[in-house]
């Protein structure tokens, strides 16, 4: 450009893609190792660095962004990180999302990074925030993506436009309560994920009180994989009663995967006076769901041990909290 066999002969030499501020302040480095880079040239700044070879500029602007970064600015810096390969930056990016997810989510500009950036963040383990407010992030980045690639921001273009990004939502993770509020009503989720093949997940036991009036119970509930003996969900926890017969629910601490054509073992063991118990249980009981009309027939037998006095047609565990 500047000479050798391809210099320009030209007086002028147009540089389109580089900011006159961002030139001047590579040039300003470079004649006198003075840094002259703000907020809003820092991005520019270290484009031009990179184009030109100039690492220590690079390196002042990379510090600059490092000890700028904050909750409302960590995915836009992420997004420019992963373009300009900082893996360093990107590491620092991340680790203030996890510690400061929710903030993170709700800054303007999460819904402009790219769904490779999103499929990072979605894929981590370490977000500190529930699975129901990233599937609520990621269906407002849908959104905005939908307008970017001009189109109607309708479920099906927000799936697809979603990609990847929506198999890496935790479904399993969220209430009842959550599931139903927001993905089962969304439309993004076809019928059959929805359904999910049959197989459901186990989120906690309705357990009968005292006979004695109101009563404080210590209680440990488990679902076993019957034929490996495998605790598959457990929780040690308490519940109170009003000394009425109605039931009193106890959750697990996470969903429990129950998968069709598979035995399980429901456990409850209650530390406390007498309580109220069923009678006429039956084997096969058909639950139809009143918002997809699907079907899941669940099927109960008698379990080997000591039940004290549970069994398919007497005794506790009358309600099973489950979804689909």
């Amino acid at each position: 450009m500047f000479n050798g066999g391809m210099a320009t002969t030209s007086t002028e030499i147009e540089l389109p893609d580089v900011e006159p501020a961002a030139f001047l302040a590579l040039l300003k480095f470079l004649y006198s190792d003075e840094v002259q880079i703000g907020p809003e040239t820092v991005m520019t700044t270290l484009y031009t660095a990179k184009k030109y070879a100039v690492p220590a500029l690079e390196a002042h602007c990379v510090e600059f962004l490092k000890k700028n970064l904050r909750a409302d600015n960590a995915f836009m810096l992420l997004t420019q990180a992963r373009l300009f390969d900082e893996p360093q930056l990107a590491s620092l990016c991340l680790e203030n999302i996890d510690k400061n997810t929710g903030d993170a989510l709700a800054a303007e500009g999460f819904t402009d990074v790219d769904l490779d950036t999103l499929v990072a963040v979605l894929e981590r383990d370490t977000l500190g925030v529930r699975e129901v407010r990233l599937f609520g992030a990621a269906v407002r980045w849908a959104e905005a993506e939908a307008h970017r690639q001009q189109l109607q921001p309708t479920p099906e273009n927000k799936r697809k436009v979603l990609g990847k990004a929506l198999t890496l939502i935790r479904f399993p993770l969220m209430t009842i309560e959550e599931f139903a509020a927001g993905p089962a009503q969304s439309s993004i989720l076809t019928d059959r994920e929805v359904v999910i093949n049959r197989r459901i997940f186990v989120v906690g036991f309705g357990l009968y009180g005292s006979i004695h009036g109101p009563t404080d119970y210590q209680v440990n509930i488990q679902i076993i994989h019957t034929d490996s003996n495998t605790v598959l969900g457990q929780n040690e926890t308490g519940f109170s009663c009003d000394g009425s017969a109605n039931t009193f629910r106890v959750m697990f601490k996470e969903p429990v995967e129950i998968l069709p054509n598979v035995n399980y073992t429901a456990c409850a063991t209650l530390k406390g006076p007498d309580s109220h118990y069923g009678t006429k249980g039956m084997r096969k009981i058909t639950h139809e769901s009143s918002t997809t009309g699907t079907k899941t027939c669940f099927t109960f037998c008698y379990a080997a041990g000591n039940n004290n006095g549970t069994s398919v047609e007497d005794g506790q565990i009358p309600e099973v909290i489950f979804y689909t």
